[in-house]
C-alpha cells in the first residue's frame, strides 16, 4: 500500500518593510508563506536599526491572526440593538446618506473625524480630503495632539519649522547626550542601543527624570528632579553656561534672535535657587551644565515627560535654547531631538491631519492655501469648499459632544475610550452622538462598544504605503500578506463613502500626496540636517556625515521662566518673538515613491 504524497512545500519569501509600533522607524524583514506572515526579524540593511529589533514586532504574526480581528462591516441603529453584518456596498451607501442628512440638518461642522498616529500618510490624506474638501468641515484631528503638540509648538516657535534638525546618525557622533522625561531604554530601545554604544566609545549621558528608571541607572549623571521643576533646572543650566563662558557667542550673534532676553530670564535662576525648587544639590546642576556645555558635540533628547505637561511647549523651548546657546545645532552629533511615540504622528501633520492644517503644512486660515488645495483636489463648483475656520481639536471634542455641536464622530485606528485623559467622560460624551463610526482592525474594543458602525480596517502587512520616521526619513511599509475577510484599507472606506454620496473624492486633477512636499531650497547631497521644511532628499541623512549650511539660519532663542515664577508654575510667555517670513508651501508632486526609502 503506497503512502499518500506529501503536500507541496510552500515557498517562503522575504519582504522588507517597516515596523508599525513606534516612531523610531525600524526596518523589518517579514517571512511570508502561503499568503501569511510566518516570522519577523530586523532588517540588517536598514540604517535605523541595522538588524536589531525590540520584542514588539516579533509578535506581529500573532497580531495579524488574532481571534478578535474585525472581518466584516457591522451596523446597528441603537447602542442597545444587535450588530448586523453588512456588505461594503451597503455600508458605504448608508453611511454616505447619513453624513449628508446630518450636514443638511445641522451643517458640516456637526461631523468630526478623530484620527490616529497609527495611520499611514495616504490614509491621513484621504480622510483630510474627504472631510475638509468635500464635506466642508475642518473638524479633523488626531490623538497625536495629546502627545506631540508641545514639540510641534516648540520647534515651530524656536526654529520656524515643525521637525527635529537632528537625526539618528548624530547619536553616533555625539560626545554628550542629555535625556529629559524619557525612559529611552524601555520606550525606544533601538535608539538607546545607539546611545549606549556611543557611551562605550567615550560619550557621557545625563538623564533628568524624577524616577530612577533603567535609563537613569545607566547614565553618568542622574538628576532626580522634583516633578514639575524642569523649567527652573533648565534655566539654571543656561545661567551656568553663561557664567562659565560656555556659550557660543559667535553663533548666537550670527544665527539667533532674542538671546539676550533668554539669558536675562535665566540669570534669575541661580543654581542655588533652582536647587531648592528642584530638590537637587547645587553641584549637580552645575555639573550637568558643564557636561553639556563642555562637550564638543551635544544633543538634547526628550519625550512624553516634557511634552505632556501644562508647560510642555516652554520645556521644549528651554531644551532647544540650550542647544542654540552652545551652538549645538547644524553640526554632526548635535541638535535637539524629540523622540516620537507613535509611528506616524509626523506624517499626519504633513498631510493635513490636524484641525488647523491642510496638506503640505498649509493653513486653513490662509485664503491662498485654501484656493490652492481646492484646485489640486478639483472640488466641484457646487461645493462650498474648505472652511476658513479651524476645526475642533481633539482636546475639545468632548465639550463639543456635550454641547451637541457635534452629532457624528468617525474614529479611525485609535481607542479613545481608554486613551483619553478623562476616559469616562469621553465615553459618556460618545453616547450622546447620533452616529459613531469606529474604523479599526480589531473588534470589540472599548470604543467599538459605543459605536453604531464598525468598519474593519487592514492591519500592518496588508498595505504598501510610505511613512516618515521620527527623524524625518521616509520609509515604505510594504504589503507582505493577503487581506482576509472583507477588510478594507483604511483610506479606501473613506473614499468609498464620499463616492457613494456623489462626491468624486478621487478627482481628476488631484495628485496623490508625497510624504513631504518641499518648501525650501534643496539641500546639498548627503545633507544630514533639514532646512526649514523636511524634504525627501534628506532621507539619506542617516547614512551621511555632511551638514547643510542653512540649517541654523532661522534658529532663535527665547526667554525662559522669569524670576517671579514659582517652582512648578507656568512662567509668562516670552515677550520677544522673532519675525520670520511666511512659508509658501509648494503643491504635492503627484508621486508616491514605491521604494523602501523615499
Amino acid at each position: 500500500m503506497s503512502l499518500p504524497a506529501p503536500p507541496p512545500a510552500t515557498r517562503t519569501r522575504e519582504v522588507r518593510t517597516a515596523c508599525p509600533y513606534c516612531g523610531t522607524g525600524c526596518g523589518l524583514v517579514a517571512e511570508v508563506a502561503g499568503g501569511r506572515v510566518q516570522a519577523v526579524k530586523g532588517d540588517p540593511l536598514h540604517p535605523v536599526n541595522r538588524g536589531a529589533t525590540c520584542r514588539k514586532p516579533l509578535r506581529l504574526p500573532d497580531a495579524l491572526t488574532a481571534a478578535d480581528r474585525a472581518t466584516t462591516p457591522l451596523w446597528r441603529d441603537a447602542l442597545d440593538a444587535r450588530w448586523r453584518p453588512r456588505t461594503w456596498r451597503q455600508t458605504a451607501g448608508e453611511l454616505a446618506r447619513r453624513l449628508q442628512d446630518v450636514t443638511r440638518r445641522h451643517g458640516p461642522d456637526a461631523i468630526a473625524l478623530y484620527l490616529s498616529g497609527q495611520m499611514l500618510t495616504e490614509d491621513y490624506y484621504a480622510a483630510s480630503k474627504l472631510a475638509k474638501g468635500f464635506l466642508g468641515t475642518n473638524n479633523v484631528d488626531s490623538n497625536s495632539r495629546l502627545c506631540m503638540s508641545s514639540a510641534v509648538a516648540g520647534y515651530t516657535g524656536a526654529l520656524g519649522s515643525d521637525g527635529p534638525p537632528a537625526s539618528y546618525a548624530d547619536l553616533d557622533q555625539a560626545d554628550h547626550v542629555l535625556v529629559l522625561g524619557s525612559n529611552t531604554s524601555a520606550c525606544h530601545p533601538i535608539v538607546w542601543s545607539r546611545i549606549r554604544r556611543r557611551r562605550q566609545e567615550g560619550a557621557t549621558v545625563t538623564v533628568i527624570d524624577p524616577r530612577a528608571t533603567p535609563t537613569a541607572q545607566q547614565a553618568d549623571l542622574h538628576l532626580a528632579v522634583r516633578p514639575g521643576a524642569d523649567l527652573p533646572l533648565l534655566s539654571a543650566m543656561l545661567h551656568v553656561l553663561e557664567g562659565e563662558g560656555l556659550l557660543d557667542e559667535a553663533f548666537l550673534t550670527r544665527h539667533t534672535e532674542g538671546a539676550e532676553e533668554a539669558l536675562a530670564a535665566a540669570r534669575e535662576w541661580t543654581p542655588g535657587r533652582a536647587a531648592e525648587a528642584c530638590g537637587l544639590e547645587t553641584e549637580e546642576i552645575v555639573r550637568a551644565a558643564r557636561m553639556f556645555g563642555g562637550a564638543r558635540r551635544a544633543m538634547a533628547l526628550w519625550s512624553m515627560g516634557a511634552n505632556q505637561s501644562t508647560v510642555g511647549t516652554l520645556k521644549n523651548r528651554a531644551l532647544i535654547n540650550l542647544c542654540l546657546a552652545t551652538g549645538n545645532i547644524g553640526r554632526p552629533g548635535t541638535g535637539p531631538f524629540s523622540l516620537t511615540g507613535q509611528p506616524n504622528a509626523m506624517g499626519g501633520r504633513e498631510s493635513g491631519g490636524l484641525a488647523h492644517l491642510l496638506p503640505g503644512y498649509r493653513l486653513v486660515t490662509d485664503p491662498e492655501h485654501r484656493a490652492e488645495m481646492r484646485r489640486l483636489w478639483d472640488l466641484p463648483a457646487d461645493l462650498p469648499g474648505i472652511s476658513p475656520a479651524p476645526g475642533i481639536p481633539a482636546t475639545e471634542l468632548v465639550e463639543a459632544l456635550e454641547d451637541d455641536r457635534v452629532k457624528v464622530v468617525w474614529i479611525i485606528a485609535t481607542n479613545p475610550a481608554v486613551s483619553q485623559p478623562d476616559a469616562a467622560r469621553f465615553a459618556a460624551a460618545l453616547r450622546r452622538a447620533e452616529l459613531v463610526v469606529v474604523q479599526d482592525a480589531y473588534h470589540p474594543t472599548e470604543t467599538g462598544a459605543l459605536a453604531h458602525v464598525v468598519l474593519p480596517a487592514a492591519q500592518w502587512g496588508r498595505r504598501t504605503a510610505p511613512r516618515p520616521t521620527a527623524s524625518g526619513a521616509c520609509r515604505s511599509c510594504a504589503s507582505s500578506s493577503t487581506r482576509p475577510g472583507t477588510r478594507s484599507p483604511t483610506g479606501r472606506s473613506s473614499r468609498a463613502s464620499g463616492g457613494r454620496s456623489g462626491i468624486p473624492t478621487r478627482s481628476a486633477g488631484a495628485p496623490r500626496p508625497t510624504c513631504t512636499p518641499s518648501t525650501s531650497p534643496r539641500p546639498r547631497d548627503g545633507c544630514a540636517t533639514r532646512p526649514a521644511s523636511r524634504t525627501s532628499d534628506c532621507a539619506a541623512k542617516d547614512r551621511c556625515s555632511g551638514r547643510c549650511p542653512r540649517a541654523a539660519s532661522t534658529a532663535r532663542t527665547t526667554p525662559g521662566p522669569s524670576a517671579s515664577t514659582p517652582a512648578g508654575a507656568s512662567p509668562p510667555r516670552p515677550a520677544a518673538r522673532a519675525s520670520r517670513r511666511p512659508r509658501t508651501p509648494s503643491p504635492p508632486t503627484g508621486r508616491v515613491p514605491s521604494t523602501r526609502s523615499c
